[in-house]
């Protein structure tokens, strides 16, 4: 089924489906626990249309490709252009808040890195960003303090916080919006708390934002 926007109640969000613009390494002990380097600025990339999923379908882990880890993050829907944006205008720019997977094939990822290659194979493959509705923004009245976390077959395995961001939620908006516009319908990644790891055929996911709960499963 083809993505597209949607609200909480189910309702179609007037928006074109636009790009995915992550940032990576926005916690600090996601990066410890991968052994990587804090980075002086923030470390972009971008996933495109195609790699959006609706969260309720099921996840489809590419074959043959090593492992492929969960990332939940906190996603940001954009409702406005922005181009070299300030932070309180990024903060009136946003349509909605999610929750999202930034499915990487972590094996893949580890040898790029090693070579000095970009990932986007390793992040931007076809469903590499499962997506939950959109909350309206005035449902999370404090994004910079929300609390995110994900459950597999019932045990919990990432929870973290918006506070612990490096990056502030709007401050990395401004900041992307000075390397690319961000347009209607683009979504924002914020990074992922720390417990990342490997999914598996057949699991149950629960994946919960500011005390939304939203179901996934693993194909």
């Amino acid at each position: 089924m083809t993505y597209q926007h949607h609200n909480l109640d189910g309702s179609l969000l007037d928006l074109p489906v636009g790009k995915v613009v992550c940032i990576g390494r926005n916690y600090l002990e996601h990066i410890r626990e991968l052994n990587n380097v804090t980075p002086e600025t923030p470390i972009l990339f971008m996933k495109p249309s195609t790699s959006l999923v609706a969260l309720d379908e099921p996840i489809h882990l590419p074959v043959g490709r090593g492992e492929c880890h969960h990332e939940v993050e906190l996603a940001v829907l954009v409702g406005r252009e922005l181009r070299n944006a300030d932070a309180k205008t990024a903060r009136r720019a946003v349509a909605g808040y999610g929750i999202a997977l930034d499915l990487t094939l972590r094996d893949l990822q580890n040898e790029l890195k090693k070579k000095g290659h970009p990932w986007e194979t390793a992040k931007a493959f076809d469903g590499s960003c499962p997506l939950s509705p959109f909350l309206a923004p005035e449902a999370l009245p404090d994004p910079q303090a929300t609390d995110l976390a994900l459950q597999i077959n019932g045990q919990l395995r990432q929870r973290g916080n918006t506070q612990q961001m490096m990056v502030s939620l709007f401050e990395l908006m401004a900041y992307i919006s000075t390397h690319f516009t961000l347009q209607p319908g683009d979504v924002v990644l914020t990074g992922t708390p720390a417990g990342v790891g490997p999914l598996q055929s057949g699991d149950i996911l629960m994946l919960s934002l500011a005390g939304h709960d939203f179901a996934a499963r693993v194909a």
